[in-house]
């Protein structure tokens, strides 16, 4: 990723912008995607940093604000598990320790192309290359595109400000013509299937293809497949599309069923709109998002094997049979939906705020500024730890020349 933002700043439109000293803003907004380096741009144009996050607030991100959380009741953000078994808060433990050994090593990496890609900008400018440190960890806010009906509900710093949701439109758009009529009359409800933009249909093989669409043929509802390809012998409640208003569809009153990859936006779509969800995690994050949903009582997973139409026909009757799937998801829309504001107008206001404050030092934490071994108290400890070995010591001293007094006084005496 270090060498993907090298190669942007090749980009000779990037470099004209950074170079032209004209150019001036009051806020730069970097997102956060295994590297920091971004956050450089902001000390071009001497303004405050802010920080994006594209998935709920995990350690990697956090310690950019505040400090690291602890793995015993936090997961990462690529868990493909979602509980605490002894096992796995043993993984937890070693996979915030491994991550913490890679940034370490990482750093000097880092540290050389910060200055590789900055120097010559900073230097026309009249500035100096300041040290990497200072201008990662120098936030003044991070936005993170996440919400606490999505996620666990976690300790967070004042500066870490929820705007999940901010890309769903507060008045839905209207469906297209046909795509309205379909939905309209569709008498048992609507199941909507899209595994996002990653995963098109060329990558599914034909044999399972063929099995989901026998699959859908079984069912009384209405599915909406979102699917880039054409295919023979589709059923008549089948209807096939390259695109879809997910939104729209998602919001109109027969949705019934999504079937997702499991992607942030999609669950955050879903609890918008209070739909149950079968979800089919293939990468990153989508696990456990989808663990999180399974957890929260509004969804099923599944795997992405050969076995998947065979187990999905049984999620699909599972949660069409039990109504607590769609009650949950209402009640978790809700609780999603009742903000005093929307997260796009907060979004904006924390903007501002940074802005109109200088940077907003007064939102930001104060364990950016303690070392990690005065968090854990090993310099107390130590000093206590060498008091009390300084005492056993000079006790021992103590007892062991009053008892060789002693015996010196005895031999006297006899």
């Amino acid at each position: 990723m270090d060498d993907f933002w090298k190669k942007s700043f090749e980009i000779k439109a990037l470099q004209k912008f950074l170079n032209d000293p004209k150019e001036q803003y009051d806020v730069v907004i970097a997102e956060w995607l295994y590297t920091e380096l971004g956050a450089g741009v902001s000390t071009v144009f001497k303004c405050p940093l802010i920080w994006s996050s594209s998935m709920d607030p995990h350690t990697t991100v956090l310690s950019l604000i505040h400090e690291h959380l602890n793995p015993a009741y936090t997961f990462d953000h690529m868990s493909v598990d979602y509980s605490f078994t002894f096992s796995q808060r043993i993984y937890q433990l070693w996979d915030s320790l491994s991550m913490m050994y890679f940034k370490w090593v990482n750093n000097a990496k880092q540290n050389e192309d910060f200055k590789d890609i900055y120097e010559s900008i900073l230097t026309k400018r009249g500035q100096q290359v300041p040290h990497y440190d200072e201008v990662r960890y120098n936030a003044s806010l991070m936005l993170g595109n996440s919400d606490i009906t999505t996620g666990d509900g976690i300790a967070l710093p004042q500066n870490y400000k929820h705007i999940g949701g901010y890309h769903i439109k507060d008045v839905v758009e209207p469906l297209p013509k046909d795509m309205q009529e379909i939905m309209d009359k569709a008498e048992h409800g609507v199941i909507y299937f899209s595994m996002g933009s990653n995963l098109k249909s060329a990558h599914i093989p034909n044999s399972v293809k063929k099995e989901l669409l026998q699959v859908f043929s079984e069912l009384k509802q209405t599915v909406i497949w979102k699917f880039e390809e054409t295919m023979p012998n589709v059923p008549k409640n089948v209807y096939m599309v390259p695109w879809a208003p997910q939104q729209s569809i998602l919001a109109h009153a027969n949705i019934v069923l999504f079937i997702t990859h499991g992607g942030l936006l999609s669950i955050l779509e879903t609890l918008r709109f209070g739909v149950p969800i079968i979800g089919i995690p293939f990468f990153a994050d989508q696990y456990l998002n989808v663990n999180r949903a399974v957890a929260k009582g509004f969804a099923k997973r599944l795997d992405f094997d050969e076995n998947a139409p065979k187990s999905l026909r049984i999620a699909i009757k599972e949660i069409l049979d039990d109504p607590s799937y769609h009650q949950r998801a209402k009640e978790l829309s809700t609780a999603f939906n009742d903000r005093m504001v929307p997260p796009g107008k907060e979004l904006v206001h924390w903007v501002e705020h940074v802005v109109k404050t200088g940077g907003a030092p007064h939102l930001r934490s104060a364990a950016l500024h303690v070392s990690w071994y005065k968090k854990l108290y090993l310099d107390l400890i130590s000093i206590i730890l060498l008091g009390i070995v300084g005492l056993i010591v000079v006790l021992r001293y103590t007892l062991s020349t009053l008892s060789a007094s002693i015996r010196i006084s005895k031999k006297k005496v006899m």
